[in-house]
């Protein structure tokens, strides 16, 4: 093969990138491309946190193929059109890329494959967005598992292809004209301050410093709130910044990787979980019939973080200021949302994915409807007391303390139910009265 391009998508790295391996490999030349897609930036899908993280992403992937001779070719528009465009004008035979989920991915996916057909180039799909490919772990008669358990299992038994190390060299190909790579059009102000550095660089500098001083102690603390102990990989895994399967590969047998590989693990089963259910995004996977409360005050509150509820508030203002929060937390505010105010599972996951820098469709959907008991967790019903799981994961209060300054003046356990302060210590606070009774709206909810 004379040359290749070599697609990037959700997969900015260079190491473990099989179709960036296969491309150098059968190609004597390769153009890497990535496209500003206009079917996403410009769009709700476009959050000005991921947008940003994408900016650094990217700049440091076209650092790492200078360093081997290469570069990253930017272009903008559709990106079907622009990949067999570079293709033409390179002279590629073919097109390189990996596999993703979503209902968007493969139906670009599907109209490359017509485009190629058409211009008789070769296309080349592989793997890298996951451990497992999903097709790969499969229930007997079935074409995806519907429940976590069984598929962890099978999951934990699977074969896992090779660790591929990156390319030594790249060489370009000729008729890639004057050098236009130019990611201005990412630029933006409107983002959080304590967001993350993006990029392949500051991923594995992540999992060093992880691994060496938090892996150990994860099994015992990744719910603890005000200890911060989660990995705080997941928007690298999101943008391919860090291959999911080095993770597995190169952190096994390691003190309390147990835990960390089942989360792991649930990431590849939601993924698993779209690529066969692509209406998930706005359709119940299990539907119940539910009716959902139409409260946009509610809904509001909810948002800004102020409930009145210190847990929930303090992990939906984490939310806003870090584009990030808390596994845990994660959960209990979606547990607030559609149980105790009984409001649409889909309009938690769109505030979500305003906001996340992880904002991961297979992930941020599948844990919604989880949560919501429209999806795949064998308890429908479950409910999370918001007061017991903040006495439980955050016994001091030092997690709420740190996102509600409003209620920094109350020590202990005594901060999650600030209601139950005198009447003169409640008019000192500007901290509103609890939107709904927990009790009552579980209640409610049973019936």
């Amino acid at each position: 093969m004379r040359a290749a391009v070599v697609l990037f998508t959700r997969n900015l790295r260079v190491h473990d990138h099989p179709a960036l391996v296969q491309a150098v490999s059968e190609a004597h030349r390769v153009a890497p491309l990535f496209v500003l897609d206009d079917g996403i930036l410009g769009t709700r899908f476009a959050s000005p946190n991921r947008v940003a993280f994408l900016h650094e992403s990217l700049r440091d992937l076209d650092a790492a193929l200078r360093e081997r001779g290469g570069r990253l070719v930017v272009r903008s528009g559709d990106v079907v059109t622009e990949a067999v465009r570079l293709a033409r004008e390179v002279g590629a035979e073919g097109i390189f890329l990996s596999a993703d989920v979503s209902g968007y991915a493969q139906a670009r996916e599907a109209r490359l494959a017509r485009a190629c057909e058409d211009e008789r180039l070769g296309l080349h799909v592989l793997p890298g967005a996951t451990v497992v490919p999903p097709g790969d772990v499969v229930p007997g008669g079935g074409d995806h598992f519907r429940v976590f358990t069984p598929y962890w299992r099978q999951w934990a038994q699977a074969e896992r292809r090779a660790f591929l190390d990156p390319p030594a060299r790249i060489e370009l190909p000729d008729g890639l004209g004057p050098e236009t790579t130019s990611f201005g059009v990412l630029a933006t102000s409107n983002t959080f301050p304590e967001l993350p550095r993006g990029g392949e660089l500051a991923a594995r500098e992540r999992v060093r410093s992880w691994a060496r001083s938090g892996l150990a102690a994860y099994g015992d603390r990744h719910d603890d709130l005000p200890g911060d102990a989660t990995s705080r990989l997941s928007p690298y895994l999101h943008f391919g910044c860090l291959s999911p399967l080095e993770l597995d590969v190169k952190l096994q047998g390691r003190p309390g990787v147990g835990t960390f590989l089942r989360q792991l693990c649930w990431r590849d089963f939601y993924h698993q979980l779209l690529s066969a259910n692509p209406r998930i995004t706005g359709e119940d996977y299990r539907s119940k019939g539910d009716e959902w409360v139409d409260d946009a005050e509610a809904l509001e509150r909810w948002k800004e973080g102020l409930t009145g509820y210190p847990i929930v508030d303090a992990g939906m203002r984490q939310l806003a200021r870090e584009g990030w929060m808390h596994n845990r937390a994660r959960l209990l505010t979606a547990s607030f949302l559609v149980k105790d105010l009984g409001i649409d599972w889909r309009l938690g996951a769109q505030h979500f994915f305003a906001l996340l820098v992880d904002g991961d469709v297979a992930n941020n959907v599948g844990n919604w409807q989880w949560v919501a008991g429209t999806g795949t967790d064998t308890r429908p019903n479950r409910m999370f007391n918001p007061i017991s799981q903040a006495k439980r994961f955050d016994p001091e209060g030092a997690y709420v303390r740190r996102y509600v300054p409003q209620l920094d003046g109350i020590s202990g356990a005594a901060v999650h139910e600030p209601w139950k302060l005198g009447p003169l210590e409640r008019q000192l606070l500007d901290y509103p009265e609890p939107i709904v009774d927990h009790a009552e709206a579980a209640a409610a909810f049973l019936r």
